[in-house]
């Protein structure tokens, strides 16, 4: 007798015939959509995968890829679950040292070690119930595709044989046999890689990969090999972006701030950017200037005094261009409402003076031989001649190119993702809490429908015709996402980069922040925020990062009674003086929610030699009596709606719609 269920699903299964054709050839027999079904009702009640949230690392490359290889603490957790008080706390540190750094940690134990071969059978025993443990909360099939070929079998045998009887004696003669052949070294080498991509399921990355640090570079070609990933653009990605996009003043602003930390590895090294045609002009126009205010920051890589002049010289050319280059933008672009950033016009050059907020100030550098009074934002005939060099070195950068097609296909202004929000900055507001009207291109745009048509902008600004009247304009908007008043990616009344330079008033240099950074202290705001993008309940958050948490000044990451959570706490080490830490990162795994709050990372190097991890706190924000499954999250969701197409496809199968094919 057929229910009322079953005549509703007989309904939808002839309205969707068409796609259960398609779908028919992946699965062509009753038999096979079965298995599938099984299959995927199976998974959906594995653990929740361990999600990894990480932000405004800014090229600090060592840091950045030590907190990956130990996972926020993940493994140094695991390890201890596993082996408690089996194991000495110098033994269990040492076990931790090898899985983030196997090839150098070898280096260093067989030059000291009497008895290698027994220590290779008692850490492989170790590196494989850590390899257990890690992988027991995934599919065989998704352990598989994980294992690396050489040692694929091998591997299969050992994470799914028993280490006790009656198959100790099979699982031993292939460790010994490992160790007699001379692939011990490699094999724990595949291992301890093993344990670092399946302790994390997915990385979120929430903005800032680059400037100030010197390997941003280096960090990308990480995270290009990284299993599972996602970007949300940063505002130090966007120049970046809009740099490799042609843009002129994002290029200067780049070069700028590379020249003021001091670090230009990624530069140079990492993309090839020849600037020697920039130290020549400057040392020709700027040769005789002391460049004063120009000089790296203390904070900077040590550099020699001949090259600590060089740089500050070279820093001053490029943003006397910089200042010029952004002038010609807000003049063809006058809906940016920018004109009050064009100061260079307001220069009095008979006496070096300038007028800003009814205030007169003298110049602290009074040397600006490059800049025509009557016409303040035109360049020199060199000038222009640098930046088309620049430009065609921006342009042309096949592994800065690699890098940027890389951020768009796995980044994104926004995402959500198990009730979670991560964007990196803000969402711009009215005082009142309503969401700010912003215009782009002519059409006013606000909250989520500003966020959607920004993001498409910036697409079009990498993706777009050049050729077209209007890609100049996307173009233009990427230094304007920069440091544009109403810009989700900035949000402050102004950049006041010329006033660090010229003005000796340090009061000139304050940027007065946005409304959203204030209201999302508030539980309201962020509830609001949320709901304009799709989410609602008790376990949902918003994600940023931009403004460093100062936990030396008692400031906290966790805002608005647990909604927002800012995890910027200062990977940079142009922050850590004003933060107090190096960062915070995000673990959220089957029982909860966890902050982890790090102290700053000493070197690659003694974390080796020495066992010197990151020192790492651990704050519990939410933890559920009852782990959360697969079926719990988005992709649990995913799942279940391709079990409920393929439960349609055994109808039609069994209603004669459509024919197996065996």
């Amino acid at each position: 007798m057929k229910t009322k269920a079953d005549e509703l699903m007989q309904e939808e299964v002839r309205q969707d015939l068409r796609y259960l054709k398609l779908l028919s050839k992946k699965f062509p027999t009753i038999a096979e959509a079965c298995t599938e079904i099984i299959n995927l009702e199976a998974i959906l009640e594995l653990p929740k995968g361990t999600e990894h949230f990480l932000t405004d690392i800014h090229g600090e490359y060592e840091a950045f890829q030590h907190v990956l290889k130990n996972a926020s603490g993940s493994v140094a957790r695991k390890v201890n679950e596993i082996f408690g008080q089996t194991m000495f706390e110098s033994e269990k540190k040492e076990l931790c040292t090898l899985i983030y750094y196997p090839e150098e940690k070898l280096d260093l134990v067989r030059a000291v070690e009497p008895n290698i071969k027994d220590w290779y059978r008692i850490t492989l025993h170790k590196l494989i119930r850590v390899a257990r443990t890690v992988s027991s909360k995934y599919t065989r099939s998704k352990v598989s595709k994980a294992l690396p070929p050489e040692f694929a079998y091998i591997l299969q045998e050992l994470l799914h044989e028993s280490l006790s009887e009656p198959k100790q004696d099979y699982v031993n003669v292939i460790i010994s046999t490992i160790i007699e052949i001379g692939r011990a070294d490699n094999f724990i080498v595949a291992l301890c890689e093993l344990i670092q991509r399946l302790t994390i399921d997915s990385m979120h990355i929430v903005g800032d990969i680059f400037d100030r640090g010197p390997g941003a570079h280096i960090i990308l070609d990480t995270l290009l090999k990284y299993h599972d990933i996602d970007v949300q653009w940063g505002n130090h990605d966007i120049v970046w972006m809009g740099a490799a996009c042609g843009n002129e003043a994002c290029i200067a602003n780049v070069l700028r701030m590379a020249l003021r930390y001091g670090n230009l590895p990624t530069i140079e090294d990492g993309y090839g950017i020849n600037l020697l045609p920039l130290a020549t002009f400057a040392m020709d126009v700027y040769g005789e200037d002391e460049c004063k205010t120009f000089m790296p920051t203390p904070t900077a890589v040590q550099h020699s005094e001949k090259t600590t002049r060089l740089i500050a010289k070279m820093q001053k050319a490029i943003a006397v261009i910089q200042f010029k280059v952004e002038g010609q933008i807000i003049n063809r672009n006058p809906e940016y409402n920018m004109q009050d950033r064009n100061l260079l016009e307001r220069i009095n050059f008979d006496d070096m003076t300038i007028e800003l907020g009814g205030r007169l100030f003298e110049l602290s550098d009074k040397s600006l031989p490059t800049v025509d009074p009557k016409n303040p934002y035109q360049l020199t005939e060199e000038e222009a001649n640098i930046m088309q060099k620049l430009k065609f070195s921006f342009m042309n950068s096949d592994k800065m190119h690699k890098h940027m097609r890389w951020l768009y296909a796995k980044g994104s202004l926004y995402l959500v993702r198990n009730a979670n929000l991560m964007f990196h900055a803000s969402v711009p507001m009215n005082e009142d809490g309503t969401f700010k009207k912003v215009p782009v291109h002519g059409q006013e745009y606000a909250g989520k429908a500003l966020f959607d048509r920004v993001d498409s902008v910036v697409r079009a600004a990498y993706f777009g015709d050049p050729s077209q009247e209007s890609h100049q304009r996307d173009v233009d908007y990427m230094w304007y996402l920069w440091c544009g008043p109403d810009s989700p990616f900035f949000d402050k009344d102004k950049m006041t980069n010329f006033e660090k330079y010229f003005i000796p008033d340090k009061s000139m240099t304050k940027e007065k922040k946005g409304h959203y950074y204030t209201l999302r202290n508030e539980y309201d705001t962020c509830v609001k925020v949320l709901k304009e993008f799709g989410l609602e309940g008790p376990n949902s958050h918003i994600i940023n990062g931009h403004v460093p948490v100062k936990v030396a000044k008692g400031e906290q990451p966790v805002k608005a009674g647990g909604k927002l959570l800012v995890i910027d706490g200062g990977f940079s080490k142009a922050y850590q003086s004003e933060t107090g830490i190096a960062g915070y990162t995000l673990i959220y795994h089957s029982r909860g929610l966890q902050l982890v709050q790090h102290e700053p990372f000493q070197s690659t190097q003694k974390a080796i030699e020495e066992g010197v991890d990151i020192i790492s706190n651990r704050f519990v924000l939410e933890f559920n009596d009852n782990r959360m499954h697969v079926r719990d999250t988005d992709i649990g969701r995913e799942l279940t709606s391709q079990i409920e197409e393929l439960k349609k496809l055994l109808c039609a199968y069994r209603l004669g719609l459509i024919d197996e094919k065996h």
